[in-house]
């Protein structure tokens, strides 16, 4: 029969770093699909790099996940740009991944392997979308303007700049400009332990 080859070397790593967290995340590829509503089929083909998965597919895998999409993509550059793991990294204002996180724009802080992970997320965006969730503990500074914290089963929180917030792991979490006007924040969370 036919072979099949990894469309190209991004999408190989993506794929593998999918595989990775979800196996840290101990799930089954079939539990992984039914949580991001896609097929079978065509996960297991995203993870060995035989498909490319599109943007609103890989937002639904890494939400499943309890991940981002700045996450993951960070990972993967990391990968290639920092293979020795130095020991101090500088990220430049201009420098850092940017993807979404969640349904604000996120710039990764830092590279390579971290015990920890800050972002920077900005935004004016007041629709919340739907709670997040991951093991880790998350922290949350506001930096300008003002950010709504909704963490699921508690009164929404308002941070205005200057202020944080800290919430354990497992909690159902999502912000938004809780006024229309732009806001920036960083968010500060656990290392993903896969």
């Amino acid at each position: 029969m036919g072979e099949t080859h990894a469309i190209d070397a991004q999408t190989t790593r993506l794929g593998a770093r999918i595989r990775d967290l979800r196996r840290g995340r101990s799930l089954t590829l079939a539990q992984l699909a039914q949580l991001a509503g896609l097929s079978h089929p065509f996960l297991s083909q995203v993870e060995r790099g035989l498909a490319r998965a599109s943007m609103g597919s890989l937002d639904r895998i890494v939400h499943a996940l309890g991940s981002s999409q700045v996450e993951l993509f960070a990972s993967i550059d990391d990968e290639q740009r920092f293979a020795g793991q130095p020991a101090v990294t500088v990220t430049r204002a201009t420098d850092g991944t940017h993807a979404k996180y969640g349904l604000t724009d996120g710039r990764m802080l830092v590279h390579g392997t971290r015990r920890f992970v800050p972002v920077e997320i900005a935004s004016r965006i007041t629709d919340f979308g739907e709670y997040f969730r991951h093991d880790e503990d998350e922290w949350v500074y506001a930096i300008e303007g003002r950010v709504a914290i909704d963490l699921e089963g508690k009164p929404l929180t308002v941070l205005a700049p200057g202020d944080s917030i800290y919430f354990a792991g497992g909690i159902g979490h999502r912000w938004a400009s809780p006024d229309g006007e732009p806001y920036r924040a960083i968010t500060i969370k656990e290392a993903r332990r896969s």
